[in-house]
């Protein structure tokens, strides 16, 4: 499974670019926002286009992933086909596009992320097709040209509690077989967990070239089940990664390793 970085902060790119395990970035504008803020307010001259090339330069050939902000079809193709032009000669850009762009509850302009996917993957520029909440729209948004489609695991995890008029926090774990109430099986439409929901989409394009890029990944425990399920990737805050690192046991161990080293073998270290 790839790891990628979800975050804007050039310094927390650069960190984990620096372990040598990154794969690629995740982006939004309010991430980009906050980041560039931070900077001003440091005395930094520095303004939104000109940082998010500096991500670009930074990452190399990997993966950028940065969104539209456009609700109809002629919106994100234009938006799209700017991102391209004004950042593609930088890095490796991917357009962040919404599988449903429309806030209604049934619309016109459903199927305009799917319509938008499809002119820009013709124009060659690549897709991170997001808020994927079900198998379905993964499909759709695979037949359309999508790169990568992202399905948000804990997202998912939160609608299925709140729809069920659960009382939780974020922070807590969600197991991946689901939950019950009233002795019943909770499910947003067949699926039962965030985790679930990776698992469906992945099995769903099994035969496909698009990516499930697991999102919304909010522990250790979800990213070791995202990447049983089966995801090519996941995208995941610094937080999160470094957390993914550490071990109680490994750290007692590395102290009686160090207590135990035998000084003749060291001085052939050259210690």
């Amino acid at each position: 499974m790839k790891l990628f970085l979800d975050s804007a902060k050039l310094e927390e790119i650069k960190e984990v670019k620096g372990y040598g395990i990154l794969d690629g970035v995740t982006t939004n504008p309010s991430l980009i926002k906050k980041a560039v803020d931070a900077l001003k307010k440091d005395g930094k001259k520095i303004d939104m286009e000109g940082y998010i090339k500096k991500i670009l330069k930074t990452c190399g050939k990997l993966p950028v992933s940065l969104e539209v902000v456009g609700t109809n079809y002629e919106d994100m193709v234009s938006e799209g086909e700017i991102l391209k032009k004004k950042f593609g000669k930088f890095g490796n850009v991917y357009v962040k596009i919404p599988v449903d762009p429309c806030m209604k509850d049934i619309c016109k302009r459903d199927a305009d992320g799917i319509r938008a996917i499809k002119a820009l993957s013709k124009l060659g520029i690549k897709i991170n097709c997001t808020l994927i909440f079900s198998p379905e729209q993964a499909i759709l948004a695979s037949k359309a040209g999508a790169n990568f489609v992202s399905p948000f695991m804990g997202r998912e995890d939160d609608y299925i509690r709140e729809f069920n008029r659960l009382e939780f926090d974020k922070a807590d774990y969600f197991p991946d077989e689901g939950i019950k109430k009233n002795g019943k099986l909770l499910s947003d439409r067949g699926i039962v967990s965030g985790v679930d929901l990776v698992s469906e989409c992945v099995k769903v394009l099994k035969k496909s070239k698009t990516e499930v890029l697991a999102a919304s990944v909010r522990n250790v425990r979800q990213f070791r089940e995202a990447a049983e399920a089966g995801a090519h990737i996941a995208t995941v805050p610094l937080k999160v990664i470094k957390q993914l690192l550490v071990h109680k046991k490994t750290k007692e161990g590395m102290k009686k390793f160090t207590k135990d080293i035998v000084p003749e073998y060291a001085k052939l270290l050259g210690r």
